[in-house]
């Protein structure tokens, strides 16, 4: 979520952050490197969704992005808001915490040459991270997110055909790069962005033509996204796609112009974002469009996520389309703990029961500690995996 991200990038363009950790030195040695070999079939994409349990963001790492950092070096932008560098036992970390998915979000575009030509060295740097991650048996989601605002050139009749021709050369790339991953590698067609308040402002909440513009552009994106990937073959010709809704946002996401992509093996699955109320998940404190709440948990608060989760179910877990959160949380600055762990939990029992995968927004220090490989809170942690342990035991 962009208003997140620029306090930690402000943050470690003043202090140059790139020390190495506790957990690792980040070099991968060889024992890591066994050949891939052929897998098991595919689950289906909503036995996939059911097998991954609960999920994590690696957030504000490969995802950082900022014209200070001017394509410097890999490990810059790595490090840029506020990471250290990426170890295979922070990795690892995750995994033993008990996370059955790790979403990497990544800004593919910084370090990028003629014709739209990854950096080998960035794309390299995210694929070793990645298989750590598969290598631990956790599901990746590997993403195209924010970086830089490209993605406004979408709504512009002028730069659309080479905002196109960008995020194909994106995806051509990664569909090489990661084809011979199995299916606990799954591609998420982009972030947030999917939305364009130049062509309708959906804070209006108008139903003006503008909209069936918007949202248009967007399922032609995603189209785009499915259409490719299948094209390429192989193992992705199957594996699992995640499509992202209008903005990620729920409302806007069960609008009956959000369409899901036709896709010949049936794999799709439909992606939001659940930071509400936003005065709780996002502001730390009071701004002009709100006043920042310290605690969350009244009985209006838990009847509003359970109207969100049950309209993600009836517009699409019930028609056959699995649901993944990719996003939820809140910070920790001047919020209260207990209600930090209402919130959190209660994202995992609400999606659980629906068949949901929640994946948690964390960045540097805020639930997980690169440093030591723990949760900073083991009572929260407690909490979540015995919903989890729960949800399996009644399965």
């Amino acid at each position: 979520m962009k208003l997140k991200r620029m306090p930690a990038a402000v943050l470690a363009a003043l202090t140059g952050l790139t020390a190495l950790t506790a957990c690792g030195s980040g070099k991968r040695d060889s024992s890591s490197t066994a050949e891939k070999t052929d897998d098991a079939p595919m689950l289906s994409a909503a036995d996939t969704v059911r097998d991954m349990g609960l999920g994590i963001n690696l957030g504000n790492t490969f995802e950082s992005c900022g014209d200070w950092i001017n394509k410097s070096a890999v490990q810059n932008y790595e490090t840029g808001w506020g990471s250290p560098v990426i170890t295979k036992e922070m990795i690892q970390g995750y995994a033993d915490e008990g996370f059955g998915v790790l979403r990497i979000p990544v800004a593919w575009s910084n370090m990028m040459g003629d014709n739209y030509t990854i950096n080998p060295d960035y794309l390299a740097r995210v694929h070793e991270v990645t298989d750590w991650a598969l290598d631990t048996g956790m599901y990746v989601l590997l993403n195209i997110h924010w970086d830089g605002g490209w993605w406004d050139g979408f709504a512009e009749a002028d730069k659309k055909d080479e905002c196109m021709k960008k995020y194909a050369r994106i995806w051509e790339q990664l569909a090489v790069e990661f084809g011979d991953e199995d299916g606990h590698l799954i591609f998420e067609s982009l972030n947030e962005e999917g939305c364009w308040d130049s062509i309708w402002n959906h804070y209006s909440h108008s139903t003006m033509p503008e909209k069936n513009t918007a949202y248009a552009l967007l399922n032609e994106i995603n189209q785009t996204f499915v259409d490719l990937i299948r094209g390429t073959g192989g193992k992705n010709a199957e594996r699992c796609l995640l499509i992202a809704g209008y903005a990620t946002d729920i409302d806007m996401t069960c609008d009956p112009l959000f369409v899901m992509p036709e896709d010949p093996a049936g794999r799709c699955i439909v992606s939001v974002h659940y930071y509400t109320p936003a005065t709780f998940c996002i502001l730390e404190e009071d701004a002009s469009w709100g006043k920042a709440r310290s605690d969350w948990g009244t009985e209006d608060d838990i009847d509003q996520m359970y109207q969100y989760m049950e309209m993600l179910k009836i517009r699409f877990a019930d028609k056959g389309v699995p649901v993944i959160i990719g996003e939820y949380g809140c910070p920790h600055k001047n919020k209260d703990n207990e209600s930090i762990r209402k919130f959190v939990t209660k994202v995992c029992e609400m999606a659980l029961k629906r068949d949901f995968c929640p994946v948690l927004w964390d960045t540097t220090g805020n639930f997980y500690d690169r440093n030591t490989c723990k949760m900073t809170d083991q009572e929260l942690h407690d909490q979540m995996f015995a919903l989890l342990s729960q949800d399996r035991a009644a399965a």
